[in-house]
């Protein structure tokens, strides 16, 4: 179409295979759509377009994406208030008539698929490096491992035990995120087998008659936690995107299921020296064995 709308806190390029969204900056547009800046939707990954009255004199044009084809609303899991939905582009009232009538236009550019889910994602994930502060730990991804480093203040004593994780891309399954505006918010990574399970249930499903309970994620060296400040959904969600995308892309290729520990690198000394002694402290508090104790301590020497 080659045409441009513009709409409050978004505008909307059109072109003759996609919509390019690019968000406003200003301090009153959403800190998702900052942090997205931009996004290309093919037609080819929307299954419906739909125009309804807005709020204070304005009307909502919204493209529906297909099931599976964009990965930031596949980690999102219906988690997303309607304000933080990249796909809505609010209009001022007297712009209904020009809104009908790019709705219009965009149904009619819709194929037979667009009834059907996606077979991949067809809507770009951002990119890495990327990396966010949890309220247990550092979760950092460069594109082909995820890796998560505890803070002494926050993780807890199984995680300290556990130590600094590192996941390979091609050793997971899926990722589960619950938006740290609800209670107990958190991301966890899933290991190969795990993903179908964890989106059969969604976030938060109840555990089936019978089924061992999983690890609670401030006990899961696979998770972080998140809680007031800690791990947004404008930081943490584009990441869980990012990391799910890389999975699907990868999950062809066979690979043995367990984290693998950090290792190998030199670590600052000083950040060994405090580790150690807040190992020293669960010691004392009675939440770390001698042998746990000693061997954990043998383990952050060998790395200096």
């Amino acid at each position: 179409m080659g045409d441009v709308l513009a709409g409050i806190h978004a505008t909307w390029e059109f072109d003759t295979d996609s919509v390019l969204i690019r968000f406003e900056r200003g301090i009153r547009t959403p800190r998702l759509f900052q942090s997205l800046r931009e996004r290309r939707i093919p037609y080819a990954a929307l299954s419906s377009v739909t125009l309804t009255p807005g709020k204070r004199g304005t009307v909502v044009l919204r493209a529906v994406p297909r099931p599976g084809a964009d990965p930031l609303l596949e980690a999102a899991a219906g988690q997303l208030k309607e304000s933080n939905d990249p796909y809505r582009l609010v209009l001022p009232a007297e712009c209904g008539t020009l809104a009908e009538y790019y709705a219009d236009e965009l149904r009619a550019l819709l194929g037979p698929e667009a009834s059907l889910p996606a077979e991949r994602f067809l809507v770009t994930a951002p990119e890495a490096p990327m990396h966010f502060k949890a309220y247990d730990g550092r979760a950092g991804f460069d594109g082909t491992q995820v890796s998560f480093r505890w803070f002494w203040t926050g993780a807890s004593s199984a995680k300290w035990k556990a130590g600094d994780q590192s996941f390979p891309v091609a050793e997971l399954g899926g990722v589960e995120w619950r938006s740290p505006e609800a209670l107990e918010g958190y991301l966890r990574l899933l290991p190969r087998g795990a993903a179908a399970d964890s989106e059969a249930g969604g976030p938060g499903a109840d555990q089936a008659p019978g089924v061992t309970a999983r690890v609670q994620p401030d006990q899961d060296p696979a998770s972080v936690v998140f809680g007031l400040g800690y791990g947004p959904v404008h930081e943490s969600l584009p990441f869980a995107a990012a990391v799910l995308e890389s999975v699907r892309r990868t999950q062809s290729v066979p690979v043995a299921t367990a984290p693998v520990p950090v290792g190998g690198a030199r670590r600052d000394p000083a950040d060994i020296a405090e580790r150690i002694r807040h190992l020293g402290d669960l010691h004392q508090a009675g939440l770390v064995t001698d042998a746990e104790y000693s061997a954990k301590k043998a383990e952050l020497l060998a790395e200096l």
